[in-house]
């Protein structure tokens, strides 16, 4: 099960907390939701606003993305219709690598993988310059892949090994929480290239969450300049979290799969698995943004509450 939603804190998500501000903006993103793709005559007309005012807020929306348009053929020239983007959007007051007292936190570096077997268009970029070769899985051998901010590939996987440190210090174990910056991956970029991204811990697959698309509409915050506006320049910080009562997706309940399913008193290390399978029906690959890269200064956190 994968939906599409936006997960924002006070400081990133200013430009959609003022879109949301506005009722007009609301009613169209609750007819978007209930009737699907309109034009902007539609939504004029359910709405029964001006036509100039629909298309005002229609801009704003999508400048803080919380819709997207596409122009079709229609009977007499040309037609906008127009999409919502997120099913939900959740703000969070809680910076993602902020741990409590009874939280043990581990920042894995994305260059600091396992295990591999991805499929070109590939590639890795450090903080001042491009690893390797593009689009050469072998690339992924170099050492250089330590300096890593952001990867990509179209098809296979990446596997990371945490410590088990809850293990170590003997306590039990009532949550496990991945955070990760991700996106969609296609030559230049597309806001509309779904592509299913599947989670996996200890070999057991606990969820596959449907990126909406490859984003390059702005540069990402901690982007570096040297590295080209066309490229992938940020991704969606998602939440993996799996407790007793199943696993959640940025709070939502998306699996059946437990805590009690990945047997983490059995091993020394938690072993986490980063894909887009053969068998996605949404193969649009993926890009995994680290430290320096995206909109979120950090690696993939693992978090455990005990």
């Amino acid at each position: 099960m994968s939906s599409r939603f936006l997960m924002i804190t006070p400081e990133d998500g200013k430009d959609v907390l003022k879109s949301l501000a506005a009722p007009a903006r609301l009613a169209i993103l609750e007819l978007l939701h209930a009737r699907g793709p309109l034009n902007v005559n539609e939504i004029a007309e359910v709405l029964e606003l001006p036509q100039s005012t629909t298309s005002t807020h229609l801009n704003q929306m999508e400048e803080a993305g919380l819709v997207r348009t596409e122009v079709q053929k229609a009977r007499k020239g040309s037609q906008k219709i127009c999409h919502a983007v997120h099913d939900e959007i959740v703000l969070t007051f809680t910076r993602p690598n902020e741990a409590t007292d009874e939280a043990i936190e581990v920042s894995m570096p994305v260059g600091l993988y396992s295990g591999y077997d991805v499929y070109a268009p590939c590639g890795m970029c450090g903080p001042d310059a491009i690893i390797g070769y593009l689009d050469s899985p072998d690339t992924f051998l170099s050492p250089d892949r330590m300096k890593a901010g952001l990867l990509w590939f179209t098809r296979g996987y990446v596997d990371y090994q945490f410590p088990n440190n809850a293990r170590i210090k003997g306590a039990p174990i009532r949550e496990l929480e991945l955070l990760m910056e991700l996106s969609s991956e296609v030559p230049g970029t597309s806001e509309n290239w779904p592509s299913d991204i599947t989670i996996s811990i200890n070999g057991k697959a606990v969820a596959t969450w449907t990126s909406p698309g490859d984003f390059g509409d702005r540069r990402g915050k901690f982007t570096p300049d040297w590295w080209k506006l066309r490229g992938s320049q940020y991704g969606v910080l998602k939440s993996f979290r799996v407790t007793d009562n199943g696993t959640f997706i940025d709070g939502m309940r998306v699996s059946e799969t437990t805590l009690g399913d990945l047997e983490l008193l059995d091993h020394r290390s938690i072993r986490v698995r980063i894909e887009v399978p053969e068998t996605a029906e949404h193969p649009g690959g993926i890009n995994i943004f680290g430290r320096g890269f995206g909109n979120y200064d950090q690696d993939i956190v693992l978090r455990i509450k005990t």
